[in-house]
């Protein structure tokens, strides 16, 4: 290595080696790498025009081009890798090796319900679970993330089906993507009297690229308009194509409310999934599977849903899920039965976790509660750090200082808690996918799942940043602190009412607030009648200032009789007036005839009320 001069600073540089660095890094880890002191990389970022310190957690872009500069190849390794590599420390296989041939048994398909919002997604559901979703959603659209299992028979035989039950709203695109990579087969529900959406592409879209089989449930053939036949056309030109068409797509005309067409749906994928997967898994291994949804019970404490992909999840076995670890206390079924075992394709909800794991999360069984314990706590660290670096935005020194000097760049902060992690998720992902331009950053510097507490709200003032609350309020004394304290709160129970606001705050689109201000009041001492004009009051101005063309009202023993006047005519003795203050005599035309000696006229103007 040679040790050449950047900015005044001795620095080794290498000969193109391989630097293998985990996300948000700091200096102080590149340094140990390469064998130097931290504080030569300070400066020689601070005269590439980066600003670090040695302990921060760096983005990846700043350790490349410190690498670059240094010419060492700087990897960044992704967080399958580390994870891999991390499991690789206890000796633990994630996913891979699942056996002989003959270890391996048949097991159910899992299937993902999509489709454009309207169309009877959770209405299909509900008639397949005969269990009411609906009824018990805000807004009729599916929140977060179930899943449940049912049994149908197929040539005499019976065969039980997994559904994931995906989130309907185009917010939760990214929910909707995992929930194509943790499932067999789709169902795309497709409206008979509406036909294909941009929704139902963008479902199709996600399916594809699992590279899963489709089966089209037609719903609503019912209803007055509908024509299956012309879904079935359309759908040619997105490449499935119906059997009775020549094609190798089964369509099933259904109709949730009534309840027609389950039978031959679930049937249908019961056959294609016969047709075109093998679906075979080790039962006899060690549990391992996803997450599909989490949530914090008030009773229970951290309840997570979780998919067995292979082996066989027992109670009592020791769990590690994300950062979340713990022994299984209690297994429950979607009927909220107690399970003892749940078999691969089996989902549970699993008592006993530490924390709330984040929908998505991988599970695995080891062999104990300390290996389960060290694994969640070094995936926290390094999430942690991960996330600081990218909460970090890198900034130059030109950058900071037209920021400084225009006065331009304004920063949005957001603190998202929810009900349950997959709602988190999917509205943290849609909130930082929104295109507002350079003048305005949004950036979301906490997240949890669970009541809003004093240290949110704590957070939220010491950063000036906006709390949001889905499906969840304030605990203990949070509420009264944040109100004490003016933290901006905002409480949601529909995800795309949360992102349409944020959006529209962002983009200075929200609509202007207006408060009334009172200009002044006039007590009525007489009456005049003017010809072609009605009765003129004679008054006598009691506080602030008459304004000709103001709003005004009528008031008569303190009850507003008439709402929704301005004032037409303002004089001074013979002389017409724009304004009359306080302690001086008038006369008002206000356009309302039944004027009586005592009655207030009050004037007032709406002004728009400033946001916060």
């Amino acid at each position: 290595m040679q040790a050449p001069s950047i900015g005044g600073v001795s620095v080794p540089r290498g000969n193109g080696q391989i630097i293998r660095l985990s996300r948000g890094a700091s200096l102080s880890d590149f340094a140990d790498k390469i064998g130097v002191n931290p504080a030569s990389l300070v400066q020689v970022l601070f005269h590439l025009g980066e600003m670090v310190t040695a302990t921060q957690s760096v983005n990846d872009e700043t350790l490349q081009l410190l690498g670059a500069e240094l010419n060492f190849n700087v990897q960044v390794v992704s967080p399958e890798e580390e994870d891999r590599e991390l499991l690789e420390e206890f000796d633990i296989e994630f996913g891979e090796d699942e056996g002989e041939d003959s270890d391996l048994v048949a097991r159910p398909p899992v299937v993902t319900v999509m489709g454009h919002v309207d169309h009877g997604k959770t209405k299909l559901l509900d008639a397949i679970r005969n269990t009411n979703v609906v009824a018990s959603e805000a807004g009729g659209i599916t929140q977060h993330i179930g899943a449940y299992q049912v049994n149908t028979v197929v040539d005499g035989n019976e065969r039980a089906i997994t559904f994931i039950d995906t989130p309907g709203h185009e917010a939760f695109t990214a929910m909707r993507a995992r929930g194509a990579e943790t499932t067999d087969l789709v169902i795309l529900v497709v409206a008979a009297d509406d036909g294909v959406k941009p929704q139902t592409t963008e479902a199709l879209n996600h399916a594809q690229a699992a590279g899963v089989p489709i089966v089209v449930a037609v719903n609503k053939v019912d209803k007055e308009g509908a024509d299956p036949t012309r879904v079935r056309a359309q759908l040619t030109e997105y490449g499935l194509v119906a059997e009775e068409f020549g094609g190798q797509t089964l369509f099933v005309d259904v109709s949730a409310i009534n309840g027609t067409g389950i039978p031959t749906l679930l049937e249908a994928v019961v056959l294609t999934a016969d047709a075109e997967l093998d679906l075979r898994a080790n039962p006899r291994q060690q549990a391992q599977g996803v997450a599909i949804e989490a949530h914090l019970d008030k009773g229970r404490g951290p309840v997570a849903t979780v998919l067995v992909q292979r082996g066989t999840l027992r109670v009592g076995d020791s769990i590690v899920c994300g950062d979340a670890y713990g022994r299984v206390r209690a297994m429950l079924d979607e009927n909220g039965g107690q399970v003892a075992e749940a078999p691969p394709s089996r989902p549970v909800q699993v008592l006993g976790l530490t924390a709330v794991p984040g929908a998505g999360d991988n599970f695995l069984v080891v062999d104990d509660d300390r290996i389960a314990r060290q694994i969640a706590e070094k995936r926290e660290a390094r999430e942690r750090t991960a996330q600081f670096a990218q909460r970090r935005p890198r900034v130059t020194l030109e950058d900071l200082e037209s920021a400084l000097k225009s006065g331009e760049r304004q920063e949005l902060l957001l603190i998202i808690k929810g009900d349950v992690s997959g709602s988190v998720e999917a509205l943290e992902d849609a909130l930082l996918k929104i295109d507002v331009g350079e003048d305005v950053v949004l950036r979301v510097i906490g997240r949890g799942v669970g009541a809003i507490t004093q240290d949110d709200v704590n957070l939220a003032i010491a950063s000036d940043a906006v709390i949001i609350g889905f499906n969840v309020r304030p605990a203990g004394r949070a509420g009264e602190l944040a109100q004490r304290e003016g933290v901006d709160i905002r409480y949601y129970s529909i995800i795309y009412q949360a992102i349409e606001e944020i959006e529209a705050a962002l983009k200075g689109m929200l609509k202007p607030e207006f408060e009334e201000v009172q200009l002044g009041t006039a007590e009525v001492r007489e009456i005049f009648r003017v010809p072609r004009i009605g009765n003129v009051a004679g008054c006598l101005v009691r506080s602030g200032t008459i304004t000709r063309n103001s709003k005004a009202r009528l008031i008569r023993d303190g009850v507003v009789v008439s709402d929704n006047l301005s004032v037409d005519s303002l004089r001074r003795f013979k002389d017409d007036a724009t304004e009359v203050r306080e302690g001086y005599e008038c006369g008002i035309g206000i356009g309302y005839s039944d004027i009586k000696i005592g009655d207030t006229i009050e004037t007032f103007e709406m002004r728009e009320k400033p946001r916060a």
